[in-house]
C-alpha cells in the first residue's frame, strides 16, 4: 500500500455477508474456503491486490490478454444484485480471478445496469465504457485456503493457498458495489 492510500477499511464491506450470498454459513462459508484477514500480501499477488484499481484491468495486464466474465450464480432481492463470476482469459482460457459481486442497482444509470445484468461484459469494463465516476476503495486482505467449490472454480487443488481482497467501488460518489476478488495468478 502506498503512503497516500488510507489503511484498509474493513467495516465497509463484511466479507461474511458477500459470502452468505451464495454459501449459507456455518457449512457454506467452508465449501469457499478459509479467510484469513492479512495486514499484507506476498508479490505477485500485493501488486494484483493491494490497489484502488479496478480488477479487470489489472488482471489482463497481468496476463497479457483480455479477459471475459462467466457467471456461475446469480439473484436480485430488491434494490440488491448478487453474482459470483470467474474472469476468464480469451485466448488461453486460463481462470484468472474469482469474485462475489453486489450492487444496489438504485445507484446506476438504467444502461448501466442493463448491461452489467446481460452478464457478457465483466463489471469493470462496463464502468469504464460508461465513464462512470469510481473510486475503488480496499477493505480487506484476505489469505484464502481453498475449498472445494472455490478450488473447482479456480482449476486449482482444494486447499491451494489464494489471495484476495475485500473493496467498495463508489460510483458517482456514492457507494454502489461490494466486492470480493480473489486472484489466481500463477
Amino acid at each position: 500500500m502506498s503512503k497516500e492510500d488510507p489503511a484498509p477499511t474493513e467495516s465497509l464491506v463484511n466479507l461474511h455477508e458477500l459470502i452468505d450470498e451464495f454459501y449459507q454459513d456455518p457449512i457454506g462459508h467452508g465449501e469457499l474456503g478459509e479467510f484469513i484477514k492479512q495486514a499484507s500480501i506476498p508479490q505477485p499477488y500485493s501488486n494484483l491486490l493491494d490497489h484502488r484499481a479496478h480488477m479487470t484491468v489489472t488482471v489482463e495486464a497481468h496476463a497479457g490478454e483480455s479477459v471475459d466474465v462467466q457467471v456461475h450464480a446469480n439473484h436480485q432481492r430488491d434494490q440488491w444484485y448478487a453474482r459470483e463470476i470467474t474472469l476468464v482469459t480469451q485466448q488461453t482460457q486460463r481462470v484468472v480471478q474469482y469474485g462475489i459481486v453486489r450492487l444496489d442497482i438504485t445507484k446506476l444509470a438504467p444502461i448501466v445496469w442493463q448491461q452489467i445484468e446481460s452478464q457478457d461484459i465483466p463489471l469493470g469494463r462496463v464502468l469504464i465504457q460508461h465513464n462512470v465516476l469510481r473510486e475503488v476503495e480496499l477493505c480487506g486482505l484476505w489469505q484464502v485456503t481453498a475449498g472445494p467449490s472455490l478450488a473447482l472454480k479456480m482449476n486449482q487443488p482444494e486447499g491451494t493457498i489464494l489471495y484476495g481482497r475485500t473493496a467498495l467501488i463508489h460510483c458517482d460518489r456514492m457507494p454502489a458495489i461490494e466486492l470480493l476478488e480473489i486472484v489466481n495468478c500463477c
